[in-house]
């Protein structure tokens, strides 16, 4: 447990209906979500514009918050498009929008005055002057440039307006370019990153060729595919959250709009057992099991590393099965290979991670949909029929929505 000024907002993505009320059952604060138009992460399955109320309310219930994504850059089309979307959000409850572009800033004060407006990492936000000028425009928040310290984060609390919230990236993937703000991709594929099409050419494999030798390549690394030059390490300050908070942190940002659910419950889990005053060893063992990049501390304590030598993720834990329904005998829907005798890690909501034995494993064929305990139970050495139901005897207290994982290999 650490000393603490205030106990500052977890921030959750959700990209999707699952992803959401996984960050909410897990412990969010607030959640980030995008519609179909808007938002930097096109990839994700996102909200259609008659979802957007079901979303917001889903977020309520749960006591948290429920931020719109607005934040691409905007040209002429995407301006005159935006007034019906503010509206809607507005009508549906949303919190705050998160915005980048001034004209998305000036459009939301006219069309959703009612909601608070966030300044995106997007708008490169490094300095007290200019977090005073976008509050002076209406913005009750504005999101850190990825590339300031802590230091730097501590000096621009000191001398922004003291009712100007200040947000910051605590985990995840992070991007070459000044706060994401990147040409590449566009350039390379015609898919452009600032309007959430981005094909991350910054994560492919490079060598050197010098202009007087064509077809001499020159590994930058060794590495026989070449070398990953522009490969950033995932963030992760797990360890770093007194840091951030005394620095004057009021929202710690999980980014992760194009991750599964169990992605988000394991992040949101591990960084809300922290706030709650949990063994940060534990934590950062939990943030190990999900698949990542190398982590780093990104630019909060010096220059960011890179991963110049590889490409691809680190993997200790699969999510095997999420748990149906709950008893002696636990019904779960398969999501990758697990056996009998196996070992289980079980994530449930604010309580420690257990550990069951699958005793008596048996396949629930499909022909009771909706109500697998119908089902004649079919005795198998091994659970590998993805999204199908399996059960299990066990002899721990499970609950509907836990996620099961197991160890790689």
């Amino acid at each position: 447990m650490f000393e603490r000024n205030h106990t500052p907002e977890l921030l959750a993505p959700a990209g999707g209906r699952a992803q959401l009320e996984a960050a909410v059952r897990f412990g969010a604060d607030a959640v980030y979500f995008a519609c179909d138009r808007f938002g930097l992460r096109q990839r994700a399955e996102n909200f259609a514009l008659d979802e957007v109320p079901s979303a917001v309310a889903c977020a309520h219930a749960s006591g948290a918050r429920a931020y719109v994504a607005l934040n691409t850059l905007m040209d002429a089309d995407d301006v005159a498009a935006l007034p019906a979307y503010l509206e809607a959000f507005d009508a549906a409850g949303a919190d705050a929008l998160i915005v980048s572009d001034l004209g998305a800033l000036s459009l939301a004060r006219k069309h959703a005055p009612s909601l608070e407006l966030h300044v995106s990492t997007q708008a490169g936000v490094m300095n007290a002057e200019a977090a005073r000028m976008w509050h002076e425009l209406g913005a009750g928040r504005v999101v850190c440039a990825r590339e300031m310290s802590v230091a730097d984060i501590a000096r621009l609390r000191a001398d922004a307006p003291r009712d100007l919230e200040i947000e910051a990236f605590v985990h995840g993937a992070m991007c070459m370019a000044v706060s994401g703000r990147c040409l590449i991709s566009s350039v390379m594929t015609g898919r452009s990153g600032n309007k959430g099409h981005c094909a991350q050419p910054c994560r492919w494999s490079y060598a050197l060729v010098e202009e007087r030798r064509p077809g001499e390549f020159y590994p930058v690394e060794e590495d026989v595919r070449g070398a990953y030059v522009m490969n950033a390490r995932d963030l992760n300050m797990i360890a770093h959250l007194d840091d951030l908070i005394e620095a004057g942190v009021d929202s710690l940002k999980i980014e992760g709009r194009n991750k599964k659910a169990f992605y988000v419950a394991t992040a949101v889990h591990a960084y809300r057992s922290v706030l709650d005053g949990a063994d940060v060893s534990e934590a950062a063992a939990e943030l190990d099991a999900i698949s990542h990049r190398p982590y780093s501390t990104g630019f909060y304590y010096g220059r960011a590393e890179q991963s110049p030598e590889r490409d691809g993720y680190v993997r200790k834990f699969v999510h095997a099965a999420t748990v149906e329904r709950a008893g002696a005998r636990v019904v779960v829907v398969c999501h990758n290979r697990f056996r009998e005798g196996d070992e289980l890690e079980v994530l449930s909501p604010r309580r420690p991670v257990a550990r069951v034995r699958v005793r008596n494993l048996a396949w629930l064929p499909a022909s009771a949909p909706d109500d697998p305990s119908d089902a004649t139970p079919v005795p198998v050495a091994v659970a590998n029929r993805s999204a199908e139901r399996y059960s299990f005897e066990v002899h721990a207290a499970l609950a509907p929505g836990d996620y099961l994982r197991a160890r790689v290999g």
